[in-house]
């Protein structure tokens, strides 16, 4: 399957590539503490919806997540040999500042073949408190019926590592927590953009709740 003629949608080989290249980096150089990732639907399309605070964050989540994942990342970071190992392991490449119709089109056929995407529903790292979410979230949920099962990480920002400042100390905790699927459309099926703008407000509430829930679950 094609979402276009020049965009092959990724393998979901190479995504278990990256994801036992992540468990080895991440149980390596941090102590992930896991909670809930036998919510995440064994099978069949879904969506994580992460929040983003730190640049460990989809690394994290790829390395700890029960499945392969192919997460929507920055086409700025695909320069050079990062880009083609990023593109190697399944990872799609999405202009921010533009409707990308290449990655909408992978991204759909990622959840078509039954596979899981990850987003950073706030676009860009910042809080991580999903205090703002864009609109492609709610696209994609409403237009492939896919669940979205949220994940919040915590403690990527606590305190900068002694010997890298841009990471979390070597061998810190990390809490990644996943929460229960749920569907963001009204089970209409309507795709109108008053349709979508009530996905997303729904959207932002169970994500809010789940990272409220995180923060009590694991002290953070």
């Amino acid at each position: 399957m094609t979402a276009s003629s020049a965009a092959p949608v990724p393998s979901e080989k190479g995504a278990e590539v990256g994801r036992r290249i992540g468990v080895g980096l991440m149980y390596g150089l941090w102590k992930p503490r896991v909670l809930g990732a036998w919510r995440v639907p064994a099978t069949g399309p879904v969506i994580y919806a992460v929040n983003h605070a730190h640049n460990i964050d989809g690394p994290m989540v790829m390395g700890v997540a029960p499945r392969p994942t192919h997460f929507l990342i920055k086409k700025e970071a695909f320069v050079g040999p990062l880009g083609r190992f990023l593109t190697g392991i399944g990872q799609l490449k999405v202009d921010r500042h533009s409707a990308d119709r290449t990655a909408i089109g992978q991204a759909l056929g990622v959840l078509a073949d039954g596979g899981v995407l990850g987003i950073f529903p706030e676009g860009t790292r910042g809080e991580g408190d999903f205090a703002s979410l864009r609109a492609g979230l709610a696209y994609f949920a409403v237009r492939s019926g896919a669940p979205i099962v949220p994940v919040a990480v915590l403690g990527s920002t606590d305190r900068p590592g002694r010997l890298i400042k841009a990471l979390p100390p070597l061998r810190s905790r990390v809490d990644v927590v996943f929460g229960d699927p749920f569907d963001a459309g009204d089970g209409s099926g309507r795709r109108t953009r008053k349709a979508l703008d009530e996905a997303t407000e729904r959207i932002q509430k169970q994500l809010t709740a789940h990272l409220e829930n995180a923060r009590r679950l694991t002290g953070r």
